[in-house]
């Protein structure tokens, strides 16, 4: 008989804590600009740093979560973020509140770094990935919709992810046994598959840049471009995490069926068309159409991507360097957006983000060529999980990258 599937839980919630601040990025950096003295560009650049202290958390402890333990890095970050983000609620001077954010980014990252490498050695990485888009666009979406009603200033958004992070807190507790590396023996000590690896990362540097520059300055676009008001902006970005959800739920019931190039590559090309649709915008409907499928084909390709880095790696050094790569790019996403919108305008700086995009779905989709997800049987009879080897595409190719070759480098 087959068992069914149980779920990490505690690696969703901590997933969820880690990604609500690049989630909420669009309405953080707004209020940032309209609350503090700060110009777009400055509340841009706010919102860079922030994202870019998260992803030099990841960096630094892409192989060290499981040496300084899980539990205890986990519950710092979870620290780090709640006095962060919450000192930066309460704050008013810019030269309290900007530090203090980059403490909230750093904790962040912390989260984010131990919920990937945790991720990445469960049976099936996917099915748990989407469960923590699930969660965090659902809170995401929550947060959109009930902000605007609860007056100005720069805090509430803020003030949500603190909140978050110290609701999170509890589940921590599991996580001595939770997502529990299953395959860590068969890896080496050396960091396999370098090549494919490496080109993911770089690939999703820009990638995240792309969607992250149209992110942060999406709020603007539906106030200055679009003429709509906060409210109205609020329930698009609802509504467009809310399609999300449907897009990750989808994703996870069909799991490995489409393979992985086909939703890396040819998600890729739409989401370049949304991001020029959406920046294009000068009504609700153009507005809404864009954002509202790009969000919806955003965390379904990022499910993926995330997928495809955990297949590279069972002990979770590359989930968690693509994802601090791609977090390097989610940082310099505001800042980029903000120049290139104030020099170029709103039009121009869609269509060269989506020509990028377009660029890079080449060697991303080459490198999900490459791999193949692994098949997993669960029986009850007293017996653990078995897990199928990955077997090459091609048992002919010699590459490093060919899936199932556990070398130490390539």
């Amino acid at each position: 008989m087959f068992a069914p599937r149980t779920t990490a839980w505690p690696l969703v919630a901590l997933f969820t804590a880690g990604y609500l601040a690049p989630y909420l990025l669009p309405t953080v950096v707004g209020r940032l600009d309209s609350g503090l003295p700060l110009s777009p560009t400055q509340a841009g650049a706010t919102g860079s740093a922030l994202l870019l202290s998260s992803a030099s958390a990841g960096f630094l402890l892409a192989s060290r979560v499981e040496r300084l333990g899980a539990r205890r890095l986990a519950r710092t970050g979870l620290v780090l973020a709640f006095l962060g983000y919450g000192t930066a609620a309460l704050a008013q001077p810019v030269w309290a509140v900007v530090p203090s954010v980059l403490v909230g980014g750093f904790g962040s990252g912390t989260a984010t770094a131990v919920a990937a490498t945790r991720i990445a050695a469960q049976p099936d990485p996917h099915r748990t990935t989407a469960l923590g888009l699930l969660s965090v666009s659902a809170l995401a979406g929550a947060v959109y919709l009930t902000v605007p009603h609860l007056g100005p200033g720069h805090g509430l958004p803020l003030a949500a992810i603190a909140l978050t992070a110290l609701a999170v807190w509890p589940s921590t507790a599991r996580l001595a046994t939770a997502g529990t590396p299953s395959r860590q023996g068969w890896a080496s000590s050396r960091l396999p598959h370098r090549r494919p690896g490496t080109t993911l990362a770089a690939c999703m540097l820009f990638w995240s840049l792309a969607q992250n520059s149209l992110w942060g300055v999406s709020g603007r676009i539906g106030l200055t471009q679009a003429h709509l008001t906060e409210a109205t902006v609020g329930v698009v970005f609802a509504v467009a995490l809310g399609a999300g959800l449907l897009g990750v739920t989808g994703a996870g019931a069909l799991g490995p069926r489409l393979g992985r190039a086909l939703p890396v590559g040819a998600g890729t090309v739409l989401i370049a068309a949304c991001i020029a649709l959406s920046a294009s915008a000068t009504d609700l409907t153009t507005f809404a159409t864009g954002e509202i499928a790009w969000n919806a084909l955003y965390p379904i390709v990022l499910s993926y991507v995330i997928g495809l880095a955990a297949s590279l790696d069972p002990r979770g050094r590359w989930a968690v360097l693509v994802g601090s790569a791609s977090a390097l790019g989610t940082a310099a996403g505001p800042l980029t957006g903000s120049v290139l919108s104030a020099q170029a305008g709103f039009p121009v700086m869609g269509a060269v983000l989506a020509a990028g995009l377009l660029v890079v779905a080449v060697p991303m989709t080459a490198v999900a060529l490459g791999r193949r997800a692994p098949a997993t049987v669960e029986v009850t009879e007293g017996v653990e999980a078995v897990e199928i080897v990955e077997i090459p595409l091609d048992t002919a190719a010699a590459g490093p990258a060919a899936p199932g070759r556990l070398t130490p480098a390539s």
